[in-house]
């Protein structure tokens, strides 16, 4: 735990999406609220169909959207500073790459996990 999932619209530039899923486990992990780095888990899912607004010229905006699942016992304080890291991380890694092309917006939530979760470790 956590798991991390972005979600970016087509008309986003991303170079090396492996290179942003990297910076951003990274940063989760430099920020030593979680146990080791093979705990964050990290996966980006392209957006084929989407809408900005209700004009056709509001499709030139595109999104990022980043979905941070944790366990509870997390405070507000803490959830803040990890959907803050978070921004600034996309923004860092990818920031240059959006210059003069679709307007983008990046959004975080940071979400406690269910109290029912389960999970099980194979070939350990």
């Amino acid at each position: 735990m956590p798991h991390l999932t972005i979600q970016v619209t087509p008309n986003v530039s991303i170079a090396h999406e492996e290179s942003l899923l990297h910076a951003l486990n990274k940063a989760l992990w430099d920020s030593g609220h979680f146990g080791k780095p093979t705990d964050i888990k990290a996966r980006l899912l392209p957006v084929t169909k989407f809408l900005v607004g209700i004009e056709d010229d509001e499709q030139v905006n595109g999104f990022i959207y980043a979905h941070l699942k944790i366990m509870s016992g997390r405070d507000m304080v803490i959830r803040n500073q990890l959907a803050e890291l978070l921004v600034a991380t996309i923004e860092e890694t990818i920031g240059a790459e959006q210059f003069g092309r679709a307007a983008l917006q990046i959004c975080v939530e940071v979400e406690e996990i269910s109290a029912v979760y389960h999970k099980k470790m194979l070939n350990e």
